[in-house]
């Protein structure tokens, strides 16, 4: 051990304390205290000075840790009481490692172990009354009530990690909380009974749906049905501490029994789900039973109305925990601002899940950062022990699934689930912490899962011997009613009256369900969504009013171009916002970031507000943003658009941390509660993105048509080919349109700042949100060509298509239609090839598909008869395979590079060449690839 391992703030506070009681009465103290005291005061006048950087207390006990042995100074009995210590120490570090902590499994020896000889006491020491007590909560006592009270504390079925935590205030809180009845719960007879009223509930519902959807999939609670009781504590006492909403998050175990008997669906409901009834709404298609999310309104016992909300999932285990945070926020931001502790995260998670997937890393680095912290997350494990078949000596390389924890110093709490009350209390304890630190609480409960990964598998093809054990071990509610009914709290008939009246409950409620022809779905949320309309592909592609008054962008223009002249800032910053004046005022040509500048600012004086997030967003990858400015000598943040007169909505701007899935995440999960809010995340390439992928694949394309859920999160994607080889040049273009169907979200590719402005403006001014993703420029930020006039963001409105305003369209033969910056590419080689029979028509909006707008355009060109579709990805990328699908209204080529395995050339000389290629093609309809 480490040599000086007993210098924590509770032995150190007990040295202060002692040594306050000696100088002010020496003969109050132990005569071997006294002495050492002496013999401190002595050294510290002849040696102080190597000691005079520590506080008294350290000082007294570094002297005693290197006092020589036969010190006179120091007494056997003395140095004894430094060993005592030392054993505190052992078993406040490692005592979770030596509890009775799993029901179904011996736990694997460590070593060293806590036995006194290893702390340089032995049996001889045991009767001796040691003044270390103190330090536990006792009065001076024999060694051996110290350790009865350590091994209550520390070993038995609540084992606690905390003395990696580095503020002493906090592990002194902790040790104080623990000390309270020796760890141990103490709860009253009702109290008692109404876990036990709960745990039946858990295990009641089991077993009903076993015996009438026989080899169903539910992923069952049993092994962890202690986290209902647990549950529904949790909630009650948060309630009692003022908070008002709860936003939950978990996977498929248990989930079914969490929806009834803590968020009270109803049971009909399920049922219905599990006979497979067809729904009764047209335009989505649902999703399996255990990924179902709820809204629900709770009052408690004294009266206190609680939001509670489990959010739907899909099967990839912890992507939840992201949104459930971005949830949270959003609530905290809306409702309760600059108060975290009103609006309560809950994490449940899966052992397996928690070890073995990634995100939780992210999801755990977020806690404290400013854009995403929110107060403090309870993580609750359902520790199965077994991951799909995988045991847990295969699942992980820490000592627990919840090592994770530890990135942020979070205290654990390991928890035998067949104890229901020592859950209960453990949980307690975390609402407790939670709720007076702010910071996250990790909660392991230990048991198992009676059948395999779901209840149509055979668990003793790969654990036979686990299994035999499982099969003979009591459930947790019989567990606890045997405990009750020796304590006289209950007699033999009680439990079988609370199991027929709620069979009885569910019985009744079958039977109601089997009359019902459809199953109804309850939108996740639906009270953040009042106002707001689920619509089709025809609403989606309708013309909406983006349009702003010049008075109103003025206003937004003086407030991003004017630095606060009492600051000084760097020369090329004041350059950069000098020139935004000039853009607005001088020159009337706007460029990429003074457009998207004026969206924010015009929807903020609207009462919208905006939120962007992202690795470098503040001053943005190609540093066309800056909507952070930094002083030059302090480094103080200035956010010009927060001057701005008329502001009615919150503008907020965070540099993520070096995150995807995670933050993507969280902004999903943001913007899922807050449609009020321009919520955007910008990848740094578009490219990087891929690192985000679950997100996009199994929420943001398809979250509207499996969960009923309108979400109007935006992606900023930059992307264009332009010379930086193969993931900085495609934002994969292909896998978005890939995933577009029907009226799930929008797909665009502008190619001016108006546009853009329109197209930011149009996420917020309509009565329904869908999912934005946006290929955003690279070069084009600072391209001359592309510009706008300050009338076209007045009286403008978001284009679907732009045609070919100058060419004369009879005089047309080829008719290119193109997206995004390869327009400009193609247009100059027209120019340079004095091309005038090529008309270039912009696909502003690749999704929903403007057909009517093309067909129209196309009517256009009467002498047309060569049309191309042109893009710069290679063919396998980009629109291509899309336009295939859609666009059937002509006979057309295609101009691209042929196929590649990778985006782009690594070269930058050969990625021009191609480049050029691909230009060429258009205007030569005899080369193909």
């Amino acid at each position: 051990m480490d040599r000086f391992s007993f210098l924590n703030a509770a032995h150190t506070e007990f040295f202060a304390q002692l040594y306050d009681q000696y100088t002010e009465n020496p003969d109050s103290v132990e005569p071997s205290w006294r002495s050492f005291f002496q013999g401190f005061d002595f050294g510290m006048t002849t040696y102080g000075e190597e000691y005079e950087n520590q506080a008294p207390a350290q000082q007294m006990a570094e002297y005693a840790a290197n006092a020589p042995a036969d010190c006179s100074l120091v007494s056997e009995k003395l140095q004894k009481e430094f060993n005592v210590l030392k054993l505190i120490d052992g078993y406040r570090t490692r005592g979770h490692l030596f509890t009775k902590t799993n029901p179904v499994r011996d736990r694997r020896k460590s070593s060293p172990t806590l036995d006194i000889e290893n702390f340089g006491l032995s049996a001889a020491d045991l009767a001796t009354v040691f003044d270390a007590a103190q330090v536990v909560g006792l009065a001076p006592c024999s060694l051996q009530d110290i350790i009865n009270h350590l091994e209550l504390v520390y070993c038995q079925h609540i084992g606690i990690e905390y003395m990696y935590i580095r503020n002493p205030h906090v592990v002194k809180w902790i040790q104080d909380k623990l000390s309270v009845n020796a760890n141990q719960p103490k709860f009253s007879v009702e109290e008692k009974k109404a876990i036990l009223n709960k745990l039946n509930e858990a295990v009641s519902f089991e077993n009903f749906l076993h015996t009438k959807y026989v080899g169903q999939k539910r992923f069952s609670l049993e092994g962890g049905e202690s986290i209902i009781p647990a549950l529904d504590t949790l909630i009650n006492r948060a309630a009692e501490k003022g908070v008002e909403q709860f936003v939950m998050g978990m996977a498929h175990r248990g989930r079914l029994n969490v929806l009834a008997n803590i968020f009270g669906k109803s049971t009909q409901d399920i049922f219905s789900e599990f006979d497979g009834k067809d729904y009764d709404q047209e335009y989505f298609d649902g999703d399996v039973k255990y990924h179902l999310g709820l809204t629900a309104d709770r009052v408690t016992a004294t009266g206190k109305k609680i939001n509670i909300n489990l959010a739907p999932n899909p099967s990839h285990l912890e992507t939840v925990g992201a949104v459930i945070e971005g949830i949270t926020r959003a609530k905290q931001d809306r409702h309760f601002e600059d108060d975290f502790s009103k609006v309560l995260p809950i994490a449940v998670h899966g052992d397996a899940a928690i070890a073995g997937q990634g995100i939780l890393y992210e999801i755990v680095q977020m806690a404290q950062l400013d854009g995403y912290k929110t107060g403090g997350t309870i993580h609750i494990v359902i520790n199965n022990q077994v991951g799909f078949t995988t045991n847990y000596l295969d699942a992980r390389s820490s000592t627990y699934c919840t090592d994770v924890a530890k990135v942020t110093l979070s205290p654990v709490l390991h928890v035998n689930a067949d104890d229901a009350e020592a859950v209960v209390h453990a949980m307690s304890f975390a609402l407790d912490y939670r709720m007076e630190y702010g910071r996250d609480v990790f909660i392991d409960l230990l048991g198992y899962r009676k059948y395999g990964h779901n209840e149509g598998d055979e668990p003793r093809f790969t654990q036979p011997v686990l299994y035999k054990i499982i099969a003979k071990h009591k459930n947790p509610r019989d567990l606890y009613a045997e405990k009750l009914l020796t304590d006289g709290v209950i007699d033999a008939s009680y439990v079988n009256g609370l199991e027929e009246s709620y069979k009885a409950v569910l019985e009744e409620n079958l039977e109601a369900s089997r009359k019902k022809d459809l199953t109804i779905i309850t939108p996740f949320m639906q009270n953040e969504w009042q106002g707001f309309a689920q619509v089709s592909n025809d609403t989606m592609l309708q013309k909406f009013d983006t349009s702003y008054s010049k008075e109103g962008l003025t206003q937004v223009a003086k407030a991003i171009s004017t630095l606060p002249s009492d600051k000084k800032f760097i020369k090329k910053i004041e350059k950069l916002i000098n020139d935004r004046k000039t853009m607005f005022f001088d020159t009337n040509l706007l460029d990429w970031g003074m457009a998207e500048h004026l969206a924010y600012g015009s929807l903020l004086q609207e009462g919208f507000d905006v939120r962007i997030s992202g690795q470098d967003v503040e001053r943005g990858t190609f540093s066309h943003r800056h909507a952070v400015v930094k002083v030059e000598d302090s480094e103080e943040e200035v956010v010009l658009i927060d001057s701005l007169e008329n502001k009615k909505g919150k503008f907020n701007i965070f540099n993520s941390f070096l995150s995807e899935y995670g933050v993507l995440g969280f902004d999903y999960g943001y913007a899922l509660a807050s449609p009020k809010t321009l919520t955007i995340w910008e990848a740094q390439f578009g490219d990087f993105s891929n690192g985000a992928q679950i997100m996009i694949d199994q929420y943001i394309s398809c979250g509207e048509d499996k969960w009923n859920n309108q979400n109007g999160i935006v992606l900023l994607l930059p992307h264009g080919y332009e010379g930086q080889g193969a993931e900085h040049s495609s934002a994969r273009m292909e896998r978005y349109l890939q995933l577009c169907a029907r009226h799930n979200m929008y797909v665009a590719d502008c190619t001016t700042p108006a546009n853009f402005f329109h197209l930011l403006r149009r996420q917020m001014k309509t009565n329904f949100r869908k999912p934005l993703v946006v290929f955003s420029p690279k070069s084009l930020l600072r391209d001359p060509r592309c510009v706008s006039p300050v009338e076209d963001l007045v009286n403008g409105s978001f284009q679907e298509t732009i045609d070919d305003a100058t060419v004369d369209k009879k005089g047309v033969k080829t008719l290119v239609f193109c997206t995004g910056k390869f327009y400009y590419d193609i247009v100059a080689e027209r120019e340079n090839n004095g091309r005038n029979d090529v008309a270039v028509v912009r696909v502003e909006q690749l999704f929903p598909f403007p057909a009517e707008q093309i067909k129209e355009i196309i009517a256009k060109y009467p002498n047309a008869d060569d049309y191309v579709w042109a893009q710069e990805e290679p063919k396998n990328m980009g629109a291509y395979s899309f336009m295939l699908m859609n666009f059937d209204f002509v006979k057309w080529r295609l101009a691209s590079l042929k196929a590649y395995s990778a985006p782009a050339a690594g070269s930058y000389t050969r990625a021009k060449r191609r480049h050029a290629d691909a230009i060429r093609m258009v205007f030569d309809k005899n080369l193909f690839r």
